[in-house]
């Protein structure tokens, strides 16, 4: 096995948040223009430069992939030096007029970065260092510019050029080619350019600010595709003035586009005017798209034109800030949601994904704070803590300001740093001067990492009337931080009578220090004790709580998330007993499940989730050493009871919740929700007519929904139904990429034995390509999350993962690297498995010609 000082003897270098300095030059005008084509395109760029403070050193320009053909500065040949990706240019005065032109190949551009194809469709992405393999610039987000963009490209192949801004000119010309030029008025750093060229059609609509200006808005997309673009439009609109209402921000420019297209490493992005999105988030009707999908495009639509004010107008000094705009948005976005169905389904569904994503992160060896500081590639830093984690931090301080002075805050943050490239810093004093309140410890959650661990113990002393509850608080260790600070925690509580029901306690409480203890009088009953109700700081609370407690709780309590919360821990420990190799009692559950199925004054949609069990992986997250055999045959044998003893409540919840037809409300998105669920569980019972009823469902559906829930309980049975199933959803949604992305990730999600080797033959299934990430994440990465799969005994996971990720390094590492970290927590397993997942991270990291993005995951991984 190859020794990791072997392989990283020159490991790329690390940029440091402390290293931090001002741009030497600004670029306050830049103009492009540009030359279309797919193999081959030119730009001229004229970069107005003006010498940043008093020093003599020379112009130094990004540059990356990029063939020179000419450089002037002032209009005449000037010397320059250029080496690797760095252009260097010296200047005597303190402005001038710089004027490259470079020669790019879009076609070849796998790495998806910059200016490339998808489709016959030339699009960019340039955040974060993608611009400089476009033109040469110094490409940082501190460097704001003011952009003028004219396109040239041969009309029949490119008949729509969009650009950021607003159109100021367009034309034909002569030889079948045509023009238009975009211009910018607001200053925006690198990060932020999109250009878009193809033949696209647009679903156009419009929209009255509170001001009254008239916007016009564009989704385009290929044709065809308009109809499916009606919910993301709404969306839009939704968005608009959803953002005026609840943070009085309006748009500012008199067009906002929308481009969807099939190649996009990430979910969308919010350049300046014209947002370019990956197609999953944009094209959604009832026959291809499940309602998560639809609640998907609605809140990235909502995230995306959100940054307009929260990461353009006021953007992000340096990378390390990404937290800055991201977390702050991902929370507005999910505010937004929030207020558009069920608020505490969408808590629910947000803080399961900050588990499954962001916890595991927060305890393994690429634990960061979410303001970084330092790393080998930016990109690797888009992670759960940066958008999840950063949003329950902002999250917090809604919580402890209230929302007046939350939205105070907000809007001084916006006027004081309009125009400007701001930190997290500057968002926090914000905070603080209109809050009037003291943030100094507050600041710990931007420079710790880890998941803070809160026990709570809860005495009552009948004859006084009184309560005690000591909180205590410990943050671990993780890469970097041997030693943590208290965490300021703000914790919603409440105490319940055991007796009455009633609630004999509400407050908030900041646990500031390691150990605090908080009375409560008026406590005549015992009581039960509800903590980090909504989940209002992203911690793990360790309470001392019988079943008895928690399956009251669930039953009793007031607060959805906390109710919810109550369902889970009991589930949570029976499971853990089990695969501990204990014979825990499943009564406690099945009969507070039974409580919950049985109050008709709970929302369908609710009583989904709450009956729902913990994930395997998550369960895995709370246990010492992962044993995946012992937890999936606990999981298994526990929804087996489950749905046995309950049957008769299963099947009469399937058929109440039928729907005739498709509609998009959230009654009806609950009614879908719970439906399969429950059928779910008759399957787990092991009832004969099972795949019938699965089967029936998969035909007899009218959307997304019912049928791929239908074949995602099929494809964990042996049933004949299974294949039929199948190869029904391939032949009908083939020639649909977005579609069939659902059929490859279905199969790599399924809890069969064979599961790995059914990946390893997808994996060289004809529609299966590195080249689009999208089908990679379906595959790929739905199998790196398949606990049960992925983790064979035998390595063959592991083995597979590593060689896709190795195969994919040498197409796009940004999307190659993402795939690193489920090999990174080999420390939470076995020996045997620790050592096959430690053995691929060490093949990975001994290859020659490695990116700097896969280099960096993976050393971290073992270090």
């Amino acid at each position: 096995m190859l020794d990791i000082q072997i392989a990283a003897a020159a490991p790329p270098p690390f940029v440091r948040r402390e290293e931090y300095r001002p741009p030497e030059w600004l670029v306050p005008e830049i103009a492009l223009d540009f030359d279309l084509g797919a193999e081959r395109t030119q730009v001229r760029a004229t970069l107005t430069v003006a010498r940043n403070g008093d020093h003599a050193a020379p112009l130094k320009l990004d540059g990356e992939a990029l063939k020179l053909i000419s450089l002037t500065v002032d209009g005449a040949e000037a010397d320059y030096n250029h080496e690797a990706d760095e252009l260097t240019v010296p200047i005597a005065g303190d402005r001038a007029v710089v004027e490259t032109l470079v020669e790019i190949a879009p076609a070849a551009n796998t790495q998806l970065m910059g200016l490339y194809e998808s489709g016959g469709i030339l699009c960019t992405q340039c955040e974060a260092e993608g611009f400089r393999r476009i033109t040469f610039l110094p490409d940082r987000p501190d460097v704001l510019s003011r952009y003028r963009v004219k396109m040239t490209a041969d009309k029949a192949r490119y008949p729509v050029l969009l650009a950021n801004g607003d159109p100021v000119g367009a034309g034909d010309l002569a030889d079948g080619r045509h023009w238009a030029e975009w211009h910018d008025p607001f200053p925006k750093p690198s990060y932020l350019f999109a250009l878009v060229a193809g033949d696209l059609v647009a679903n156009r609509d419009s929209f009255a600010t509170r001001s009254g200006k008239t916007v016009d808005l564009g989704i385009w997309v290929r044709d065809g595709d308009v109809e499916r673009t009606r919910h993301a439009m709404a969306a839009l609109k939704a968005s608009m003035a959803w953002d005026e209402k609840v943070y009085g921000r309006e748009y500012d420019l008199a067009v906002f586009n929308i481009v969807a297209v099939a190649d996009f490493n990430f979910g969308a992005m919010e350049n300046k005017g014209l947002n370019i999105f990956n197609s999953r988030y944009i094209l959604a009707d009832p026959d291809t798209a499940t309602d998560a999908d639809y609640d998907a495009v609605a809140g990235v639509v909502a995230h995306e034109y959100f940054h307009n004010w929260s990461g353009n107008r006021v953007t992000c000094r340096d990378w390390f800030q990404l937290s800055l705009k991201e977390g702050f948005t991902v929370f507005r976005d999910q505010q937004f949601s929030a207020d558009q169905g069920s608020a505490a389904v969408k808590r629910i569904e947000d803080v399961r994904a900050l588990r499954a994503a962001q916890f595991p992160e927060d305890s393994g060896p690429l634990a960061h704070p979410i303001r970084p500081e330092s790393y080998i590639e930016i990109s690797n830093f888009y992670t759960a803590t940066i958008y999840n984690k950063g949003a329950e931090v902002i999250r917090m301080l809604h919580t402890i300001l209230g929302p007046e002075k939350f939205r105070a805050g907000t809007d001084l943050y916006f006027d004081r740093h309009d125009g400007e490239a701001a930190t997290c810093e500057d968002f926090v004093k914000a905070m603080e001067d209109a809050g009037g309140t003291d943030l100094a410890l507050f600041r710990r959650w931007y420079s710790q990492a880890g998941t803070p661990r809160v026990r709570a113990s809860l005495t009552h002393d009948a004859g006084a009337g009184r309560a005690h509850l000591t909180l205590a608080q410990q943050v671990p260790p993780t890469p970097g931080q041997p030693v943590k600070q208290p965490m300021p925690i703000p914790l919603k509580i409440a105490l319940f009578g055991e007796r009455s029901g009633d609630k004999l306690a509400d407050r908030l409480v900041l646990l500031e220090g390691d150990e605090q203890e908080i009375v409560l009088d008026g406590v005549g009953e015992r009581p039960v004790l509800s903590i980090n109700r909504d989940f209002s700081a992203p911690v793990v609370v360790e309470a001392e709580r019988s079943a008895a407690d928690l399956a009251f709780l669930s039953a009793n309590d007031d607060n959805p998330f906390a109710r919810y919360e109550a369902m889970q821990q009991l589930m949570l420990d029976t499971l853990i007993a089990a695969a501990a190799g204990q014979t825990p009692d499943h009564r406690p559950v099945i009969e507070a499940v039974e409580q919950t199925l049985t109050n008709t004054d709970l929302d369908p949609a609710f009583v989904a989730e709450a009956v729902l069990l913990p994930s395997e992986a998550f369960v895995g997250d709370q246990m010492l050493v992962v044993d995946p055999e012992a937890i999936h045959r606990a999981r298994e044998a526990l929804r087996a009871d489950l749905g046995t003893e309950l049957e008769g409540l299963w099947r009469s919840a399937y058929s109440a919740h039928a729907a005739n037809r498709f509609e998009y409300s959230p009654p009806a998105k609950g009614a879908r929700r719970l439906r399969t669920v429950s059928l779910g569980y008759i399957a787990a019972s092991g009832a004969s007519d099972a795949p019938q009823m699965a089967k029936r469902q998969f035909d007899n559906a009218d959307n997304m929904t019912d049928r791929q829930g239908a074949l995602g309980i099929l494809v964990n049975s042996d049933a004949p139904e299974r294949a039929a199933a199948l190869s029904a959803f391939y032949d009908r949604y083939r020639a649909d990429g977005l579609v069939l992305d659902k059929w490859f990730a279905v199969q790599a999600l399924s809890t069969r034995p064979d599961t790995p080797d059914a990946v390893a033959a997808l994996a060289e299934h004809v529609d299966f390509t590195l080249a689009n990430p999208n089908r990679l994440r379906a595959l790929v990465g739905s199998f790196s999350v398949n606990q049960r799969a992925f983790h064979r005994a035998n390595g063959q996971g592991y083995r597979f993962l590593a060689d896709m990720i190795l195969s994919v390094d040498k197409l796009n590492p940004q999307t190659a690297a993402k795939l690193v970290p489920a090999l990174g927590r080999w420390r939470r397993f076995d020996e045997d498995r620790a050592e096959k997942m430690k053995g691929e991270l060490q093949r990975i990291v001994a290859t020659l010609g490695l990116s700097k993005d896969v280099f960096e995951q993976a050393s971290k991984s073992l270090a």
